[in-house]
């Protein structure tokens, strides 16, 4: 694998944590722009843990959890308390010497630290900031706390997710954290080429919840069209039968089939036989979804989901076996498009890491580095762009402004 070069010479200053901002690092890194990821040993990322305690620190827990490890890749990763002057400082000369900057902080963390984008500006005239909130960084809400299931509840999507006789469906996978973080990469990317042409840094505010109204579009036009909430369907559909989830042999092993046209709903009806003469058209299945649904499933109960779904789409009709974690580690099909690169990490050994979802000219962009530990490259950063000498160095450290292990914070 050759190592990407797209971004070669962009340096990024992350004080993001979570999912979002560090989603949208992570993106920027794999296309070769040196990212820094900013900590501090009281204020870590809390992807790391929501808090500490003694027994965590000890046995390395800041270095153990798979959802840091597996967002922070190919970065590196200082230290420093940004609420000592000196932190600050520091941060604000690293700032000087980079293309942009990013946090998801709540709206009232950057003010409380005397930082703010004007304040970049004066160190780096043509910086960028991406700050990505939950409500954006104005409005009535813009101070407001909030993670990526608040963002979730405040764009509608749980509303339009679940069956109509259950309250709406929360996806507790935190969706507004994620969408923000991909929009916050494209939004990066594009303020770097105009800040490139014409020298200019921009401040980019980008709100969660905006980011996730693309989700809900078709909730909104219904409401607007027809002036009524669209329905909760859960896994059926208004427009096509069938249309769900349906049970395979074994436990927990299921099979999705869509069927979208008459023709696909006659080759159906011949692979299954005679249980699926009893339907009609589609106005006629449409009517009868509870038997349509009872019936598929006791057809598929017996049928090993895999096998299935190839029998399936042989047959034209769109199907899919349902992937658990274990069998996405295995699947053949991302095995042969080398999805998953696997790196030594310290504390946690060998793990699998997912690739960038792209190729460049048929290659795979490789990961070069596993997620860093908690200021593994302090003495690197501090010397080679900070230039600081060990005794300066050192001294930063005995008074607590850098380290290498999460603190408990003060009683």
């Amino acid at each position: 694998m050759k190592t990407s070069s797209s971004l070669k010479g962009i340096r990024i200053i992350d004080l993001s944590m979570g999912w979002a901002g560090p989603l949208a690092a992570r993106n920027l890194a794999d296309l070769g722009a040196d990212v820094i990821k900013v900590e501090s040993c009281e204020n870590f990322d809390w992807w790391r843990s929501w808090e500490a305690t003694q027994e965590w620190i000890d046995e390395d827990g800041a270095e153990k959890s798979p959802a840091f490890n597996s967002v922070n890749r190919n970065n590196r990763n200082i230290t420093l308390d940004l609420s000592h002057p000196e932190g600050r400082e520091l941060l604000l000369k690293l700032v000087g010497r980079a293309n942009a900057v990013m946090e998801n902080f709540s709206g009232g963390v950057l003010p409380k630290l005397d930082l703010s984008y004007e304040v970049f500006k004066k160190v780096k005239e043509d910086i960028i900031l991406l700050s990505i909130h939950a409500f954006g960084s104005s409005g009535p809400w813009e101070m407001f706390r909030a993670y990526g299931s608040t963002a979730e509840q405040s764009s509608g999507l749980p509303h339009v997710n679940g069956i109509s006789s259950d309250p709406p469906m929360m996806h507790h996978i935190a969706y507004g954290d994620a969408v923000a973080g991909l929009n916050g990469a494209s939004a990066l990317l594009i303020a770097l080429r105009h800040q490139a042409k014409t020298g200019k840094g921009q401040f980019i505010d980008l709100s969660q919840v905006e980011s996730l109204l693309p989700l809900v579009a078709h909730g909104i036009t219904e409401f607007t069209a027809n002036g009524k909430e669209p329905e909760r369907n859960g896994n059926r559909s208004e427009f096509f039968a069938p249309h769900g989830v349906y049970p395979c042999e074994g436990e927990d092993k299921w099979i999705v089939i869509q069927i979208l046209n008459e023709d696909q709903w006659l080759s159906f009806q011949e692979l299954v036989g005679a249980p699926m003469q009893q339907f009609g058209n589609l106005e006629d299945r449409l009517s009868k979804l509870e038997d349509l649904d009872k019936t598929i499933s006791e057809w598929t109960s017996s049928k090993e989901a895999q096998k299935l779904m190839y029998v399936l789409q042989d047959a034209k009709i769109p199907a899919a076996a349902t992937h658990t974690m274990s069998t996405l580690l295995n699947d053949p099909h991302l095995n042969s498009r080398k999805f998953w690169q696997y790196l030594d990490r310290a504390v946690v050994g060998n793990q699998p890491n997912p690739s960038a979802p792209f190729k460049v000219n048929g290659e795979r962009l490789p990961i070069k580095t596993p997620a860093p530990t908690l200021g593994q490259h302090n003495q690197e950063i501090l010397t080679e762009i900070l230039e600081l000498n060990q005794k300066e160095i050192d001294r930063l450290e005995n008074i607590g402004i850098i380290g290498t292990k999460p603190k408990m914070p003060p009683p």
